[in-house]
């Protein structure tokens, strides 16, 4: 089993004049538990073939810092058509096979689903897509990835395969282009976003970029406008959940990103750093710190169009940006939780209580959003049904009346139950 197959924890540095090759075993737990059945048998069917296969990329940077990966992608030596015929004679079945002539195939065995792409050299590239071919050299490979933190490979033995110091870098919480990071950028403008989405999952600090790194995204910063806003939304989504995401979005905007990524030209930066202290220990949503950004609804439709967000993501959005000030001042005029609760009642809307949270995320309202979360919507206890059984027949006054009971109610604070509201009617 290869999950066995572990060595004593060595480093070593291997040099050739052409490259730099270090290497380290690893032997934790979060490695160890990948080895499914379905691991097992993926491995037995390329050490059968004598095609080499590591784990590639993201899942190798989550093991060595400790975490257990969520997605595990793998690269090999063995072309897509090599995979293919190995596939099908251990009886393997392929899906999703899309990416092939990208070089990934995906088998599925045991019921888990494995991707594994061919090694590959960019040949051609403009910005947004890439033309490639494939290659059986794993530093080659390493070389047209993004950062050096995602540049390493993982044997299924415990060997780390590391090319461009990406494991110095993630020990030292550093964030790095693997070579130019001009040449890096210029390949896939997207990796811009993906830049500042891992320094907030990486670095310590708010402030230790490398200069050179920024200037490069600064010169580089309109080929953003090409990138489609359903990727740049995908990037931005992430960036606004890890740490430094208001000093992030901050130089962002220093640097010129706001006009080709869909953001408020004049955004509202000091607005949406108080939002971000108020919220970013109570897990908001990305919308709710970006929507601080905006000073009106036109703003939000106007980052809708580019951005291409959710329906969901921006009535929240609008929702914010309306209520923010009306609710705050409600609440300062009426103490509690009524405000809010009065609100959600009266709305009516679908998932009202949701917003009005994220709302209270955004206002730093601790005490009542730990209260909002705990209550339950009460159910208006009348309906048409009830008063036409006690003998109404005008729709109009059916109407008039419910409207009546429901103010009844409210005053109640929401306890008076049918018989109770009834009792009104009859008298």
């Amino acid at each position: 089993m290869w999950s066995r197959i572990l060595r004593p924890s060595v480093t070593v540095r291997t040099c050739f004049w052409w490259r730099s090759l270090f290497t380290m075993q690893l032997k934790s737990s979060e490695f160890q538990v990948l080895f499914t059945n379905g691991l097992n048998e993926l491995a037995d069917i390329f050490l059968k073939h004598q095609y080499e296969l590591r784990i590639a990329g993201g899942a190798v940077r989550d093991l060595l810092s400790g975490k257990q990966p969520e997605d595990v992608d793998f690269a090999t030596t063995a072309t897509p058509e090599e995979m293919k015929r190995m596939f099908q004679a251990a009886g393997i079945r392929m899906i999703n096979n899309k990416g092939e002539k990208h070089g990934t195939i995906t088998a599925r065995i045991h019921n888990e689903n494995f991707e594994v792409t061919t090694l590959r050299v960019d040949m051609k590239t403009d910005g947004r897509h890439a033309e490639v071919e494939f290659t059986t050299d794993w530093q080659k490979d390493a070389e047209r990835r993004d950062l050096t933190i995602n540049s390493m490979f993982l044997g299924l033995d415990g060997t780390l395969y590391d090319y461009f110091k990406g494991y110095d870098d993630l020990q030292k919480r550093t964030v790095r282009f693997v070579g130019s990071p001009e040449q890096r950028i210029q390949e896939d403008y997207l990796r811009i976003l993906r830049y500042f989405r891992f320094y907030g999952k990486v670095a310590l600090k708010p402030d230790e970029h490398e200069p050179e790194t920024l200037e490069a995204i600064r010169t580089n910063s309109n080929g953003l406008a090409a990138i489609s806003g359903e990727r740049i939304w995908v990037e931005l989504k992430k960036i606004m959940i890890c740490h430094h995401a208001a000093e992030l979005l901050d130089l962002m905007y220093s640097l010129g990103l706001a006009q080709y990524i869909g953001l408020p030209a004049d955004g509202n930066i000091d607005e949406m750093k108080r939002v971000w202290q108020n919220a970013r220990d109570h897990s908001p949503k990305p919308m709710t710190i970006l929507a601080a950004l905006c000073r009106s609804p036109e703003e939000v439709e106007k980052m809708d169009v580019r951005l291409k967000v959710s329906r969901e993501e921006k009535t929240l959005a609008l929702f914010l940006v309306k209520y923010r000030q009306e609710l705050r001042k409600k609440n300062d005029e009426r103490e509690g939780l009524k405000t809010f609760t009065d609100f959600i009642i009266d709305n009516r809307e679908l998932d009202t209580q949701s917003k009005v949270c994220e709302l209270l995320k955004y206002q730093g309202e601790r005490k009542l959003l730990s209260e909002l979360r705990t209550w339950a919507i009460p159910r208006f206890p009348i309906s048409g049904h009830d008063l036409r059984k006690i003998g109404m027949i005008s729709g109009k006054e059916i109407g008039t009346t419910l409207q009546k009971l429901r103010d009844i109610w409210k005053r109640s604070h929401y306890q008076m139950d049918k018989e109770e509201l009834l009792s009104y009617v009859k008298s």
